[in-house]
């Protein structure tokens, strides 16, 4: 459910960085909302920012990430990337008119210091996350994999806390699209054979912190599901939506 990397991610990331930006290529609808948020910024800092997905445009955006692999696919100019991770931003009181921080703060170890940090170095702040307590959730976790629930409660903080700890004034809810470009997991909602995929799989963190020994079964029985239509006729619910609601948010603090 992850998009950028922080905290304790850059060996998670400098493992599954490499083609990373093929399968996770940023919607545009996400971009938009976040553009919103980020509005009339000059200066940006982009913590956990990865491959660069969702920056404003026009706007002087400082990259900071843990990962190398992942800094060296971001298209900033070299002397805008910054390694360095969420709770030890390397920049005075200030430094930035907006921060941004998207599917990312899961990475850090310290979510409450690392948040602090954004309020310290910018005046305006944009986290975009995923809500553990939203219902419904995607049908991978209940059904084939409740290792990534058991996974994901330890690495999201409630939205509750989240806010409280920004200061965030503003939630704004984006349901995930049934053609969503940004492959993280949730993306594939109504396109389950997605997740037969190694590549997919690969491009997500949280596959890469389970053991083959149970993400292969789990995957050899969505495909027998798929197979013989049984994944089907139990979503077929799912099959005439546009969208849904999976609890993910953008919530925007400061000025």
């Amino acid at each position: 459910m992850d998009n950028t990397s922080s905290g304790r991610a850059p060996a998670v990331y400098d493992h599954i960085g490499t083609g990373y930006r093929h399968i996770r290529v940023p919607d545009p609808r996400l971009h938009a909302l976040i553009g919103g948020a980020l509005a009339g910024a000059r200066t940006v800092v982009n913590v956990g920012a990865g491959t660069g997905s969702y920056e404003p445009e026009g706007a002087e955006v400082t990259a900071v990430d843990p990962s190398q692999v992942m800094l060296d696919q971001h298209p900033g100019a070299r002397d805008r990337k910054v390694k360095a991770s969420a709770e030890e931003l390397p920049f005075p009181d200030g430094s930035f008119d907006a921060a941004m921080a998207v599917m990312t703060l899961h990475h850090w170890p310290e979510q409450r210091r690392g948040l602090a940090e954004l309020r310290r170095v910018a005046r305006r702040q944009a986290v975009f996350t995923w809500d553990p307590d939203h219902l419904p959730r995607l049908w991978l976790l209940d059904e084939y994999l409740p290792e990534i629930l058991e996974l994901e409660r330890a690495r999201f903080a409630p939205l509750t806390e989240v806010a409280e700890a920004l200061g965030a004034h503003t939630v704004l809810p984006f349901e995930i699209p049934h053609d969503f470009t940004d492959g993280f997991q949730t993306a594939y909602w109504r396109r389950p054979e997605s997740f037969l995929d190694p590549a997919v799989r690969r491009a997500n963190s949280t596959f890469a912190r389970l053991p083959d020994s149970v993400v292969e079964p789990a995957i050899a029985r969505l495909r027998a599901d798929l197979d013989s239509g049984a994944w089907h006729r139990r979503h077929a619910g799912l099959l005439g939506r546009e969208t849904v609601d999976y609890g993910y948010r953008l919530l925007v603090a400061g000025e």
